[in-house]
């Protein structure tokens, strides 16, 4: 450890924690007011708004998907508590992000020191995806938050705390149980397998106790995750979340092919997605390049052999696991993993690079860079700002349309479907009548104005990001692979569509790789729609 004192920091904790809120707070103070985004409208705040009317733990204004619950009931107590709206969901998801990050500087803390765990929190603050996802209503930061909680805590040989924050963990998605289940194979296997070497490397923990106490904090916060399914079960009937949901998931990923792609593609996530090869690239070459740094005031010891393989047991278990399972392969599901990287990464930094503080600081630069800069590779708008883009032209549209076509009905895809029928969501002041299709893929299309006397005007939008296309995308057997595993399809332009479905345009609107547009289809319907209003 250092042999110098570390950076001055306040060492209460609440004072700490009140310094990364106010911080983060600030950063995110222009989203604070922006309406709810994708699954955020989909499932999170319907599914939070049920808890608070209704008291019920099982969702029943939308489709139910067996996330446990705990996310959701913390949204709802802040609702009761304050008031609903969006600001109030943002605030309380930005306290979680917060004391996530209080995690990540603990864990830093206990198995680095104190320069590093400032660094590697840092950085995970400004990674444009944890950045993202702080403000919004979901619950994947919440559970790394607690995982980084827990495996703190077990690096600390803290039986009862390692069990409550991996329970709280698992509680807050069902997939963060994979981190306490991954180490308590690994327990064993460190011990035993090696002989000698395996004694030792307990030893290196300054572990204690026998190899039950080790295990038990890790197995048993799966019982209160087994408790929560069997209440699942005997509500709905189901288990895993509803069947589409299951198939979706789980039954439609389980082929070796997708199962190679997804893997490729959870490595790069771990590694490179949004500018964290920068981090990462920095760390290989001071190992190659840079021999450890020997100061004459202080040692620079790497972060010991058996923590390090405790990070990569929880990252492996979560890149294999999220790439066999999951229908999307967002980014926002590796949010447990990727800030180990990050800590190990900071570590190397600090061991090897005299002037390691201005690597961070360009590091830094490059992730604030990603909040704004859309790669030229397909990403998911959640994991920068490219969700305010949206969320913004889609306030812009709807409000539109909810000024000149109040009683219009709209044909448009989810999660639109969902944001003009629900003005809870905060696009609109009342609902309006929908038409809904799956997408705006030729076939959709093509089959809605076979039904256009069924709708008066059309809200289409690109259903994901549109980058320009790279060498991969003119291979066909890539865009075959994308379309068969991961849903991929082209979202038919404003003006095809206006032509498809025998209309003309009249709002459209495009931001960085996005796009949005309302279509009128004939002025008959539209006229005797404000007749009937006016009767």
């Amino acid at each position: 450890m250092d042999a110098t004192p570390p950076p001055s920091i306040p060492r209460s904790t609440p004072v700490l924690f009140v310094l990364i809120f106010l911080a983060v707070f600030l950063l995110h103070a222009p989203l604070l007011h922006l309406p709810y985004f994708w699954d955020e409208a989909g499932y999170y705040v319907p599914a939070a708004r049920d808890i608070l009317l209704t008291g019920s733990l099982i969702p029943h204004s939308t489709v139910s998907n067996a996330h446990p619950p705990l996310v959701m009931a913390w949204l709802a107590l802040w609702w009761k508590i304050i008031g609903f709206a969006p600001a109030v969901t943002r605030t309380a998801m930005l306290v979680l992000a917060s004391f996530s990050l209080l995690g990540v500087f603990r864990l830093a803390e206990t198995v680095a020191n104190t320069s590093v765990a400032i660094a590697a929190t840092l950085c995970t603050a400004l990674y444009p995806v944890f950045f993202a996802q702080s403000s919004l209503a979901q619950v994947d930061l919440a559970a790394a938050g607690f995982i980084f909680w827990g495996l703190s805590a077990h690096l600390e040989g803290k039986p009862v705390t390692t069990f409550l924050w991996f329970t709280l963990a698992a509680l807050a998605k069902e997939t963060a149980i994979l981190a306490p289940l991954a180490l308590a194979g690994w327990e064993p296997i460190g011990l035993f397998a090696y002989g000698d070497l395996g004694a030792q490397l307990w030893s290196e923990k300054q572990r204690t106790g026998t190899i039950s106490t080790r295990l038990w904090p890790l197995l048993l916060p799966a019982l209160p995750l087994v408790f929560w399914y069997s209440y699942h079960y005997a509500r709905t009937g189901y288990i895993f979340g509803n069947p589409e949901f299951f198939r979706y998931n789980v039954a439609a990923t389980l082929n070796p092919t997708r199962f190679l792609l997804a893997l490729v593609m959870r490595l790069w996530q771990m590694a490179g997605y949004l500018h964290l090869w920068v981090l990462t690239l920095a760390m290989a070459l001071a190992i190659w390049m840079l021999p450890p740094q020997h100061d004459p005031a202080r040692d620079r010891p790497r972060i010991s052999f058996p923590v390090q393989m405790d990070f990569y047991v929880v990252v492996l278990a979560y890149v294999v696991a999220m790439a066999l399972i999951g229908g999307a392969v967002l980014a926002r599901y590796m949010l447990p993993a990727v800030p180990l990287v990050i800590i190990l990464s900071v570590s190397t930094l600090w061991r090897r690079v005299r002037l390691w503080q201005i690597v961070i600081a360009f590091v830094a630069l490059t992730f604030v860079a990603g909040w704004f800069w859309n790669p030229p590779y397909g990403f998911s708008p959640e994991d920068n700002l490219a969700y305010r883009d949206y969320i913004v032209m889609h306030q812009n549209a709807e409000q539109l349309l909810e000024a000149r076509y109040p009683m219009a009905r709209v044909l448009t895809a989810w999660p639109a479907s969902d944001e003009l029928t629900r003005p809870w969501l905060g696009y609109l002041t009342r609902p309006m009548r929908v038409v809904r299709i799956e997408n705006f893929s030729v076939d959709e299309v093509l089959s809605a104005a076979d039904v256009r006397s069924s709708y008066d005007v059309a809200l289409v939008f690109s259903t994901k990001y549109e980058s320009r296309p790279g060498v991969w995308d003119h291979w066909r057997s890539w865009t075959q692979l994308k379309s068969r595993f991961f849903g991929f399809h082209r979202d038919v332009p404003p003006a095809a569509a206006a032509q498809i479905l025998g209309g003309h345009t009249v709002f459209s609107e495009q931001r960085r790789g996005q796009w949005i547009a309302v279509i009128e289809i004939g002025h008959s319907e539209i006229e005797n729609a404000e007749l009937r209003r006016l009767k």
